[in-house]
Formats: C-alpha cells, structure tokens, sequence
C-alpha cells in the first residue's frame, strides 16, 4: 500500500465518516467501524499530521489495544520512551494501562485497524495532546 492512502482504489478498508472522537486528536481522523460484535475493530484513518492526544486504555484484567497498521506512514509512543515510526505491515500491542498515543507521520496519510481488547471493566481514559514541539522533533 502507498504511503498517501487517499482515493477508495488504495485504502483497503472503508475510511468512514469524520471520527466522532475527534475532540481528542490534534487534526481531522475518520473511523469506520469493522465490527462491533465480540472484539470491536475500528478502521481509524489519519490526515497528514494528525495524532491522537495522550490516552490510556483502562481494564481491571484483560484489555488494552492491537494496532495493524494498513497504509500510510505514522508513529506510536508509549509515555517515557522514545516513538516508534509506523508503516503498512507493522503490528503494535497496546498493553492496558499504559499511556500512549499514536497518529500520522506530518507528510502522510496514515491508516491501522484498532483492535479493541476484551477488558474486564474497561474503559478509556483521555489527557493532554501531543506537544507541538514534541510532534515537530520526529
């Protein structure tokens, strides 16, 4: 897959409608869902420079998140450690209770499926946004 998904030929998955938690991103993501029965998989895709804010996904037991990562070019980063560049292919395990965010490189389009972890009381718990500064140094 390019690193531009953007046309339906190129895109594996429906991009869907404006992402309706786009109150916590910096820039505009879209999200369509895959499936909502047994494990949910949302297909979340990112605007050039577009990134989620700080989050963790909470759960007594269980939980957390996979990303699979489908187009484009992007990056993960755990609280205290340094990011992760991100391309089509590359699998990331979100343990739960583990702040991070994760989005698109700023000169690419950038698509995973978020693969919801079954969580005995799960929850998803939102902080700040990347820091311009922080962002920029990638």
């Amino acid at each position: 897959m390019s690193d531009t998904p953007t046309t339906p030929e190129n895109e594996i998955f429906p991009r869907g409608a404006e992402n309706p938690f786009g109150q916590h991103f910096t820039g505009r993501s879209y999200l369509h869902m895959l499936s909502t029965e047994q494990v949910a998989i949302g297909n979340v895709t990112f605007e050039p420079g577009c990134r989620n804010h700080w989050h963790v996904h909470r759960a007594e037991s269980g939980g957390g998140q996979i990303l699979l990562v489908t187009g484009g070019r992007g990056w993960y980063q755990e609280e205290g450690r340094p990011a992760r560049a991100l391309k089509a292919g590359d699998v990331v395990n979100i343990p739960a209770n583990v702040k991070h965010w994760h989005g698109a490189a700023a000169d690419s389009w950038f698509a995973h499926l978020a693969v919801e972890v079954p969580a005995v009381n799960g929850s998803n718990e939102w902080y700040e946004p990347v820091g311009a500064e922080e962002y920029a140094a990638l």
